[in-house]
């Protein structure tokens, strides 16, 4: 048993072995991009990117999708990445497979738009806080997670806040999981205003009255606000019914012409 594993172990290519393997088969892909030798190389540094999917996992990101992202990441390195030059891919890769899982993280995930800078500060603040957990019995305080990551306690509390969009919450969800009474997040946003259509009226009449006289105006009010009797605003007013009557039919009168000319 141990003559197998140790013939096993040598049957293993070491570093530099693996270092010319890789330089050959880049070298025959990129000269007859044979889609054989591309598929060889991914599965060759999928581990790498898988590595990297994990190390960016959080419990509202699927791992298997972070796997997918960092895997397009790898096969953009491998098509991008020049075999001519002195440097090991995968300290090519690394960057551009971080860069396609940052840019899922930024575009795909976040349900309000952050900056790059503070995703990524609130991813690290996230796992630093589960760690820290782990290891302190409770949850770590801001300014032990300052210490740990090396930031401000303000850059700290941002980045909790910043979390918050990371995912949103529809104004359908009960307002708690004790509430009985069906009333959901959107009931507690606001009521519908019937002021404003009031207003909306105060202000539209407020112009047509500017098209009668200030004698009618005065008719209108008395008898529409007050709402006294046309003998009532004749007594008040010095004029009989009769005519606080007609005073009334033509104000409205032009009042509706009025109206009619300004929807038209």
């Amino acid at each position: 048993m141990e003559q197998e594993r140790v013939s096993e172990e040598r049957s293993q290519p070491g570093p530099t072995e693996r270092a010319r393997e890789d330089k050959l088969l880049f070298k025959r892909y990129l000269e007859t991009r044979d889609p054989a030798a591309r598929d060889a190389l991914v599965e060759r540094f999928l581990p790498l990117a898988r590595q990297l999917a994990r190390r960016y996992q959080r419990a509202e990101e699927p791992l298997d999708d972070l796997i997918q992202v960092a895997s397009l990441g790898l096969v953009k390195a491998i098509d991008r990445f020049d075999a001519d030059r002195e440097v090991a891919f995968s300290s090519y890769a690394v960057p551009t497979i971080l860069g396609e899982i940052k840019r899922h993280f930024r575009d795909r995930t976040w349900s309000v738009r952050v900056p790059r800078d503070l995703q990524e500060l609130s991813l690290k603040v996230d796992r630093a806080a589960v760690a820290m957990a782990k290891d302190l019995q409770r949850q770590p305080t801001v300014p032990e997670l300052a210490e740990k990551l090396e930031v401000t306690e303000e850059q700290v509390l941002e980045a909790m806040e910043a979390s918050g969009a990371y995912r949103a919450t529809s104004l359908s969800s009960p307002r708690g999981g004790e509430d009985q009474s069906g009333d959901t997040l959107g009931d507690t946003v606001g009521t519908e205003e019937h002021g404003y259509n009031l207003a909306e009226n105060r202000a539209t009449l407020d112009r047509l009255l500017q098209t009668v006289t200030p004698r009618e105006r005065e008719v209108l009010r008395l008898r529409f606000e007050e709402d006294l009797t046309q003998a009532e605003i004749g007594e008040r007013i010095g004029v009989s019914q009769m005519q606080v009557s007609r005073l009334i039919r033509q104000s409205v009168a032009r009042l509706r012409a009025a109206a009619r000319t300004d929807q038209a």
